[in-house]
């Protein structure tokens, strides 16, 4: 209701500043259609009142949406070199501040600092509907990315401008069962980015059986957009394959019987917001969430998909000079290359003890160029404090996962009296806190000890 209200508020309040702007500036209907994109921003940046700022905003954003991908683009472009920080007076107040660095010299470097373009993203926000608009327009922005990394300090500033409105203190969690709208099921379906819901019997089946859950985060000016979810399965122990989870036809069981908690998908669903971080927070308030509802649960796990580690495996085969690969391991791997390879027993068997081996290698010796783990997934669960628990194969046998991860996922369990520790040795020296399970796995001679930990 007070979200409705504000909207129809500001509705308001943008209609009349339209009209005060037409009546200020005696300017023809169509005249808006001519005035330039930067134009229109100049004019909105030139200190106007709240009523005429917001119908301003409202008409640059409905422009935008108008714009063709070439115009878009140019559009970033004129962000990018003309709404810029005022270097001069940047200069200017940096000079300044080594004569005399005071608080005082130091708001100004501050203040010059700051790129025109936020305050502009600031004062477009103003329009109804506009934190939509903009989560939409940085959509477009992260699609000119691909090619034109020279707009990067643009996408830095609608990062920074987003992560201000949508932190935790915004974001409100909500349970999505089988009575919420059709209009946010729908979305569910849609935004399902790990396992794909083939159907409404599909959904009803993870989120209305009493051994299941599904939590997403809402934010008060995207109404009935959910833009991060995670669901969960109730079970008797830590899950080591998806299908007995997604199966529609198992036999519930009564959630009080289980002992363990597993996050078995977790989708962002604003591509918009990518980079804004809250993931983390979503894992941890459902914790608190489902162990008020369920006291008798004692394990919070994930089950997993690894979704980098057919390319790694890959590069590594075609790298004579491999330092991950055994001479051992050559013949059980061309099964990968054959169709069907996991419904042959005997192939699968072949093929474990390396694949085991070298997923093991994967998480707990590869790195990036900033010594984080290579695999995206692990760097998220990592990074918020869980440890590695075990390696899962022939875990996913859908073709998606089998192109991905030869089958493997793996769980990462959350143990709250560890969390932050674990967070800490990640953050300070990349360590992978790795459970005794995994370590045993990793091959001696390439074991990395300054790297790994046993939690």
């Amino acid at each position: 209701m007070n979200t409705s209200f504000f909207g129809e508020l500001l509705q308001t309040i943008a209609e009349r500043g339209r009209a005060l702007i037409e009546r200020r500036t005696r300017r023809p209907a169509g005249e808006a259609r001519t005035a330039t994109m930067v134009e229109l921003c100049e004019e909105l940046l030139s200190g106007r009142g709240e009523a005429s700022g917001a119908a301003l905003a409202r008409e640059i954003l409905e422009a935008f949406q108008r714009l063709k991908t070439g115009e878009r683009i140019a559009f970033f472009e004129a962000l990018s070199e003309t709404f810029g920080p005022d270097r001069a007076r940047l200069a200017e107040v940096c000079a300044a501040y080594v004569r005399d660095p005071s608080d005082d010299a130091a708001d100004a470097v501050m203040r010059a600092a700051e790129p025109r373009r936020q305050e502009l993203i600031r004062r477009l926000n103003l329009a109804p509907g506009a934190t939509q608009a903009l989560v939409s327009m940085r959509e477009h922005l992260l699609e000119a990315l691909v090619r034109r990394d020279d707009l990067e300090p643009v996408d830095r500033d609608f990062v920074h401008m987003l992560g201000s409105w949508f932190n935790r203190g915004f974001l409100v969690l909500r349970r999505i069962d089988w009575s919420m709208p059709a209009i946010v099921l729908e979305k569910i379906i849609r935004y399902e980015a790990v396992h794909e819901i083939h159907d409404w019997n599909d959904l009803r089946a993870r989120i209305d059986s009493p051994d299941r859950r599904c939590y997403a985060f809402f934010h008060p000016a995207l109404v009935d957009e959910p833009l991060i979810f995670v669901e969960v399965a109730l079970t008797r122990e830590i899950p080591n394959a998806i299908a007995p989870i997604l199966e529609r036809k198992r036999t519930p069981i009564d959630p009080r019987e289980a002992t363990t908690a597993a996050f078995y998908s977790i989708s962002n669903c604003q591509r918009g917001l990518s980079g804004v971080t809250f993931g983390s927070f979503l894992i941890k308030h459902v914790v608190e969430e489902i162990s008020r509802e369920f006291s008798n649960l004692t394990s919070f796990v994930t089950l997993s998909p690894v979704p980098m580690f057919m390319q790694w495996l890959g590069d590594e085969r075609r790298d004579e000079g491999s330092q991950a690969i055994l001479p051992s391991d050559l013949a059980a791997l061309k099964y990968l290359d054959e169709p069907g390879w996991h419904e042959n027993s005997y192939k699968v068997e072949a093929l474990k003890p390396a694949l085991g081996a070298l997923a093991t290698h994967y998480f707990l010796a590869e790195r990036t160029d900033r010594g984080r783990p290579v695999d995206p997934v692990a760097r998220f669960h990592l990074g918020n404090g869980a440890r590695l628990e075990r390696i899962n194969l022939m875990a996913d046998l859908s073709e998606k996962a089998l192109a991905h991860s030869a089958g493997i996922m793996v769980n990462y369990r959350y143990v709250l009296a560890d969390i932050e520790k674990n967070h800490e040795a990640y953050a300070e020296a990349g360590t992978v806190v790795a459970s005794s399970t995994v370590r045993r796995m990793l091959r001696a001679e390439k074991a990395p000890r300054a790297l790994v930990s046993q939690s």
